[in-house]
């Protein structure tokens, strides 16, 4: 019996993976095992980013606060204590916003920690 190969199927299967091969450069765009080795390593980079961005992002803010409260004599770490201690409910993305756009309200919230 003649060997059976649904052409249709596959060629689909290629077809909705080079999908995501759009604006790729050079064979990585139009040739299917090229295609779908860079797309898989694309994803494998996506998905390791997506959490990278999280701990890049709080090193940010860790960064703006801790700029913002030296002006007044204070350090992160003890910042960060006092902030604990006295019960404010404050996080990190907030603090690091008011710092840097809205400065007499971060003034306020270290005043009220002193």
């Amino acid at each position: 019996m003649p060997r059976s190969v649904n052409h249709v199927a596959s060629r689909a299967r290629r077809k909705s993976m080079l999908k995501y091969a759009k604006g790729y450069w050079g064979r990585k765009k139009n040739v299917w095992t090229v295609a779908k080795n860079q797309i898989e390593k694309s994803w494998v980079y996506a998905y390791r980013d997506r959490r990278a961005r999280k701990r890049s992002f709080r090193r940010l803010w860790i960064t703006r606060i801790n700029a913002g409260v030296r002006n007044y004599g204070l350090s992160y770490s003890v910042f960060m204590d006092k902030l604990h201690k006295s019960g404010i409910e404050l996080n990190r993305k907030v603090l690091a916003d008011l710092a840097m756009n809205n400065p007499e309200a971060f003034a306020a919230v270290v005043h009220a920690l002193k």
